[in-house]
């Protein structure tokens, strides 16, 4: 599937296009870069850091589908090098509804913000939409938006007696101040923590900085990695000064692929003066020799076994010797 192919699948552009189509617009109307590539800015942070389980809400797991599809796709053109993600879905979680009892998002405008004030969350939870039955007249909880997030606050008994007192007809006055308490006695203690460190930015900056920092010391490594198995070579090496450029060429051996007459492709490594190392048997693809000296330079010589033709007068210990400054070398690019 190609890379367009994954992205069209994203419920937001599906979303979009049919809304276009329904106003009888050109069905990419109003679609902007943010909103088709955002999957893919999604799946580049959950694999750059090689998530086995991601914690996400139902309407979150296509996203996770479709980093595995772009992990799949990379490891099976370069070798293994991404983990494919599993989505972790809480049983007791839903989705939400909203004021208008559609998904609760800010697409709909009918969302109800986490740290609002006292007086803001009472005005927001009284106009959740309601049927027209009077007190007294049982209700049903079966598709009642108050209900269903009073049952994501409360616990099993209070959601019980909620139920019941459905049943025998509580005013709709009533209900939606029972959930606005409920719901105010839960996130009253996340509020002042949130407020206090909105007045203090200089906590939140140091609190950015520093996850930056882990984040960078784990993606870094993992980017150079990356790079090589595509064949990416740094920039930096080509705009040194002439002189020390030298000197670290000379140092060291490379790998040289190439066709034999038989239509196979082959790899070998060669020490900077041009001696065999290495020679590697036939591979019915190119991809796939790249593979092996990817996996070669990543999990060592017993990684191909069977794979490799010896070389007279070559010992294990010199080919992991030009194997280890090309891995040297690389992280210091």
């Amino acid at each position: 599937m190609t890379g367009k192919g994954v992205l069209n699948r994203a419920h937001a552009y599906k979303a979009s296009v049919d809304k276009n189509t329904a106003a009888d617009r050109d069905a990419d109307d109003g679609v902007t870069a943010g909103l088709f590539m955002y999957p893919v800015l999604m799946g580049a942070d959950i694999l750059m850091f090689k998530a086995h389980k991601v914690p996400v809400g139902r309407d979150q797991i296509q996203h996770i589908e479709m980093a595995r599809d772009m992990a799949a796709s990379f490891n099976h053109l370069y070798g293994e090098h991404f983990v494919l993600p599993e989505a972790a879905i809480d049983d007791h979680v839903a989705t939400l509804p909203g004021l208008d009892g559609r998904k609760m998002s800010k697409s709909y405008d009918n969302t109800i913000p986490l740290f609002s004030s006292r007086e803001q969350l009472k005005k927001l939870i009284g106009g959740i939409l309601t049927d027209s039955r009077a007190p007294g007249e049982p209700k049903d909880t079966e598709g009642s938006a108050l209900f269903q997030i009073y049952q994501a606050f409360a616990t099993p008994d209070e959601t019980a007696a909620l139920r019941q007192a459905y049943a025998d007809g509580i005013a709709w006055g009533d209900a939606k101040n029972t959930l606005f308490e409920r719901v105010d006695q839960v996130i009253a203690p996340m509020r002042a923590q949130y407020e206090e460190l909105i007045h203090n930015p200089a906590r939140i900056e140091q609190t950015l900085l520093a996850g930056a920092e882990r984040a960078r010391a784990l993606a870094t490594p993992f980017i150079r990695e990356l790079r090589a198995a595509v064949g990416l070579r740094s920039l930096a090496q080509a705009t040194a000064a002439p002189k020390p450029a030298k000197a670290a060429k000379t140092a060291l051996p490379s790998f040289k692929q190439y066709r034999e007459a038989d239509g196979k492709f082959y790899f070998k490594l060669v020490d900077a003066d041009g001696r065999l190392l290495l020679q590697s048997t036939g591979f019915d693809a190119p991809k796939e020799a790249g593979q092996a000296i990817a996996r070669l330079q990543r999990e060592g010589l017993g990684a191909l076994a069977g794979q490799l033709v010896p070389v007279d007068g070559v010992v294990d210990s010199d080919v992991v010797t030009a194997l280890k400054a090309l891995v040297d070398a690389a992280a210091r690019a």
